[in-house]
């Protein structure tokens, strides 16, 4: 992912914080219609204030249903989470994962394991997201979630009259068996109903101040799409009552006699994505005196001003007569915004991933770390400088190795989560930093980013160069070299430029198709770059 076009030292901020980052080319001119999901994207909820209130009521009912009193004494504490981490419903663990599958880090409650014991419950410390045992932990609703997961894991484990099973799976207490899938179960259970049953929409209706950013750059943002002859849709799974107050809350102002709605060509609630990504629900419009839905299937045109709920992305799609590629949705739910709509219906997409900001102000305070462990990384290059097969000496790497260890770690400590950055653990990306980068277009902070940006704006993604084409400007060095010993002097090709053929990387870009340039690319012209290159680097 292009999290920045120049040198961090050389990024504010303030101008970071308002930057769309890109991941594949996009020309907003060619979009025509600008789609939106609500809950925290358009409604941004405050945080840690959103998260507490989520936690009491789940709480409540577990005791309800029957776990402990002292359950009552858990306070939601923000500092602890990160969104993107695995649950093992069979050992109870919570791992953060890279996008190969390898476990970054892993945690027993709130206890950190060392490698040692990593290694004891996974031996390879490989997982596969599509194994059934594991929960994704995606969304910032699972941040509660993820808390009390660790919280109750950590509780029955210390517990004295609970003792942990022969199988590590649970613990038990007088022929009573409470495993880990168990527990996951009940609390996932306990979430439902409070989101379905419970009384939390009305708290937050009640005390909307307390809990939802009212951003004044809303109404204008929207206002600006229209006057640039986009179209727009709202898609939420939200009911019709929650939406229709928490949007009226936030736009009814700005939008005169036609309240919040006027601000939106197309309006459909109770979506139940990701389901509406596929075969859908029964598309029903909705009758505002009653705010329930009318019988019967609706066929008719979507009009402006109405509300639709159910349906399905291809009916939706004929019904406005758009294309996939005619359409940007903006959510922030990486499953079932933008992974369901990208790979259904080639929708363009754009991620709301709050936790860029703070990600970027660590990246830009820490440089001296990160700068560090690149010199680190330098020294181990040079411990194998001049190596061959003829060579039977084995450098002595594990100082180094410790070193960049303690810095990796001393690096995620820097972030707000104990359990680091959600995009990375140390130079390695996580799970959810490859899903992001796989399918979602763009991604920033908030939807509010686009405000800065004109409408005829093409986002132009960098290259994607594999490790090999990093070599490009050492073409002269490599050519030279009549050992394999000279040339792996010129060592770490796959992440370093120099200044001299940067220009020459750039001209070899300009002939790279993109699925948004006019037309498909210019071979013999893609062959002239490489060839003026090769040649400018042996000069």
């Amino acid at each position: 992912m292009d999290l920045a076009d120049d040198s961090l030292t050389q990024l504010s901020r303030e101008a970071a914080g308002g930057r769309i980052f890109v991941n594949r080319s996009l020309n907003l001119h060619r979009i025509k219609f600008f789609g939106f999901d609500m809950d925290y994207t358009l409604a941004e909820y405050k945080s840690p204030t959103y998260e507490e209130l989520a936690t009491r009521p789940i709480v409540d009912h577990l005791v309800s249903i029957g776990y402990p009193q002292e359950l009552k004494k858990a306070v939601y504490d923000s500092t602890f989470p990160t969104r993107g981490m695995f649950f093992d419903k069979i050992y109870g663990n919570l791992l953060k994962v890279d996008q190969f599958g390898n476990i970054l880090a892993c945690y027993h409650g709130f206890a950190l394991y060392p490698s040692s014991k990593v290694r004891e419950f996974y031996p390879n410390k490989v997982v596969q997201a599509s194994d059934v045992r594991f929960y994704i932990l995606n969304t910032l609703f699972h941040l509660p979630e993820t808390f009390l997961l660790a919280w109750l894991v950590n509780y029955f484990d210390d517990h004295p009259d609970y003792r942990e099973l022969p199988n590590k799976k649970g613990v038990e207490s007088n022929n009573v068996i409470i495993s880990y899938s168990s527990m996951h179960q009940d609390l996932r259970g306990a979430i439902d109903w409070v989101h379905i049953k419970g009384t939390m929409k009305q708290v937050t209706l009640d005390n909307l101040d307390e809990y939802v950013v009212r951003d004044g750059r809303l109404a204008l943002l929207l206002e600006r799409l229209r006057e640039n002859n986009k179209k727009v849709f709202l898609l939420t799974n939200s009911d019709f009552d929650y939406t229709n107050k928490l949007m009226g809350h936030l736009l009814d102002e700005a939008g005169g006699d036609g309240g919040w709605k006027s601000f939106f060509d197309y309006i459909v609630v109770d979506a139940k994505k990701p389901l509406f990504f596929g075969e859908g629900t029964v598309l029903r419009q909705i009758d505002e005196a009653t705010g329930t839905p009318k019988i019967g299937t609706f066929k008719g045109q979507i009009e402006k001003g109405c509300v639709y709920t159910g349906g399905n992305s291809e009916l939706f799609c004929d019904m406005i007569d758009a294309a996939g590629e005619d359409v940007l949705y903006v959510g922030d739910h990486i499953f079932g915004d933008i992974l369901k709509s990208k790979k259904q219906h080639g929708w363009r997409t754009y991620l709301v991933v709050r936790e860029v900001d703070e990600d970027l102000r660590v990246l830009i305070e820490k440089e001296d770390i990160q700068q560090r462990m690149a010199e680190l990384e330098d020294e181990l290059d040079e411990l194998f400088s001049g190596l061959d097969s003829h060579d039977a000496t084995c450098p002595d790497s594990q100082p180094i190795l410790e070193k960049l260890k303690s810095l990796a770690f001393e690096f995620d400590g820097c972030f707000p989560s104990k359990q680091g950055s959600v995009f990375r653990s140390g130079s390695r990306q996580t799970f959810f930093a490859m899903q992001a980068a796989r399918y979602a277009d763009l991604y920033a902070s908030s939807c509010m980013n686009l405000i800065n940006y004109p409408f005829s704006f093409f986002f132009r993604a960098k290259p994607q160069w594999m490790p090999h084409e990093y070599a490009l400007h050492h073409a002269s060095a490599i050519a030279s070299s009549t050992t394999p010993a000279t040339a792996r002097s010129t060592r770490r090709l796959s992440s370093r430029y120099d200044e001299k053929n940067l220009p020459l990387l750039k001209r070899f870009q300009s002939f790279v198709h993109d699925e948004d340039d006019e037309g498909a690319y210019d071979a013999s012209g893609l062959k002239a770059a490489m060839a003026a290159a090769a040649a400018a680097a042996v000069v």
